[in-house]
């Protein structure tokens, strides 16, 4: 049985695609998730399983919506591609203490999860928008973007979340707090 940790795309923001995650533990558990919890309300659901990664997307995607009749986006990732997430990270801690210091909100580390890597010609048009506000680095299927601006204002990210239909994004500290909660 893995662990598994499933990234919903646009779950209870701004008031949209709302749904309780008690009612979503249950619908999961009752698909034969295994050890189901959530994390903060934005769609992060930490799970076993013996399925594989194509096979859970699917039941999840089609629970949600026979459940709460929302049409999401669902990536996949096991916990040691997470714990990988965190180990290989490209950028030093002077530069994301460089980029939270510029960035008024604070936050400015995030990870960009998509369903599979880019192409060579997704990211060349990708690099247009590096500068010294954006910078960003892709390790297979996750895009590491470090910001000196709020992400909301971002034109990289802006760029990033239009590469493919289920890509998701997580604060970089989410990413290991999932982990933590994973291993508990």
């Amino acid at each position: 049985m893995n662990t598994y940790i499933a990234f919903l795309r646009g779950i209870n923001v701004g008031g949209k695609n709302k749904i309780k995650m008690d009612d979503l533990k249950s619908a999961l558990e009752s698909i034969g998730l295994c050890s189901v919890k959530t994390y903060i309300q934005s769609g992060n659901i930490i799970f076993s399983s013996p399925e594989s990664e194509d096979m859970l997307i699917k039941l999840i995607k089609s629970e949600i919506k026979e459940k709460f009749d929302i049409n999401t986006s669902v990536v996949i990732r096991t916990l040691f591609e997470l714990e990988q997430i965190i180990s290989n990270c490209p950028f030093s801690q002077e530069q994301i203490a460089a980029s939270q210091e510029a960035n008024s909100e604070g936050e400015s580390f995030y990870v960009a999860l998509l369903p599979s890597a880019p192409s060579d010609e997704k990211i060349d048009a990708l690099n247009k928008y590096k500068n010294d506000n954006d910078n960003f680095n892709i390790i297979n299927r996750d895009i590491y973007m470090l910001l000196r601006q709020s992400i909301r204002t971002s034109k990289l990210a802006d760029k990033i979340l239009k590469l493919d239909s289920s890509v998701t994004v997580r604060n970089f500290n989410t990413i290991k707090k999932i982990i933590e909660i994973a291993k508990s």
